[in-house]
């Protein structure tokens, strides 16, 4: 923790980063401009690291700059979120939601605040967890997540999405992954059949070098982002390193028979909060897909393809 940096410079620094403007920064968090310049001068001499380039009068953010710009926002939105429920005095009870790690941390936290925004009367709660859910002795009352395991059989379960996996690297990787040359591959425990799920999908093969296994996803992600290696993702895990080329898809993504379900104990009843967040659900699901659309298909010629025995 004493290395962190000073959190109001982390909140002038991520309002300065998403206007791309100190002037607007300033009006938000009711300070000056030099206040503003200040706090972001002293970020970039505490980490060592430049976060804008300033030209033409203007800000733009660095690689570095993004990055931390996406998790600020991701861990300010938890923040928001968490204090908001600690503060509220409503007698409405809270939807507990367990997901996975990764998809909450990469794709559910950043797009909550839309929901809070379009149902202030409903609050979420978020819990980590993956795999076997038991209601009966678990603090949530809904589960997000993916159909590789079997849950009880009285649970209600509704189809959120398709589950869509890619090998990524950084984008100066990209020709050599292309070239079929040995690679090293990232791995995770939470999902180690990956690479071969996605090399039986795709019947392409690709060599190895050498692999480094990590515990959960948001680990691999962040070894890709460094350099160490190219990894097995799903598209919901990398949405904004992809719509920003902060990654590449090479071979673009593909099924891979599994799917993400949101389950909770009782059936959905329409209008109720729980029926309220599934709808969501659906329809940001439906969204990233859509959006993503271009990276879902394969990208090597059939004559590259070969067959995989696994």
């Amino acid at each position: 923790m004493k290395n962190l940096p000073s959190l109001n410079a982390l909140r002038a620094f991520e309002a300065a980063a998403r206007y791309q403007n100190l002037v607007k920064a300033a009006e938000e968090l009711f300070v000056t401009q030099g206040a503003v310049s200040r706090q972001i001068r002293q970020l970039e001499t505490d980490l060592g690291i430049a976060l804008f380039e300033r030209r033409n009068r203007g800000l733009f953010l660095t690689p570095a700059g993004e990055r931390l710009k996406q998790v600020c926002q991701q861990v300010f939105g938890l923040l928001t979120l968490t204090i908001d429920g600690l503060q509220k005095t409503s007698q409405t009870t809270p939807l507990v939601v367990s997901c996975e790690p990764t998809i909450m941390m990469k794709w559910l936290i950043p797009k909550l605040m839309a929901f809070k925004s379009s149902h202030p009367e409903i609050e979420i709660h978020l819990v980590s967890g993956g795999g076997h859910i038991d209601f009966s002795r678990n603090s949530a009352n809904l589960a997000i997540r993916r159909n590789d395991f079997l849950w009880n059989k009285r649970y209600a379960a509704e189809l959120l999405g398709k589950e869509w996996i890619a090998p990524i690297c950084l984008p100066d990787a990209e020709n050599s992954v292309i070239a079929n040359q040995p690679l090293t591959l990232l791995h995770t425990h939470t999902r180690p059949e990956a690479w071969n799920d996605w090399m039986s999908g795709a019947k392409h093969v690709i060599q190895k070098h050498h692999e480094h296994w990590f515990e959960h996803f948001y680990i691999l992600l962040e070894a890709v982002m460094a350099g160490h290696g190219v990894g097995i993702s799903s598209i919901y895990m990398v949405e904004q390193e992809l719509s920003h080329q902060r990654i590449s898809a090479p071979y673009g993504f593909i099924p891979d028979g599994s799917a993400y379900y949101l389950i909770s104990p009782d059936s959905f009843e329409a209008n109720e909060p729980q029926t309220l967040f599934l709808e969501w659900l659906k329809k940001e699901f439906r969204e990233t897909h859509l959006k993503l659309s271009g990276f879902c298909r394969p990208r090597f010629n059939d004559s590259e393809q070969v067959t995989v025995s696994l």
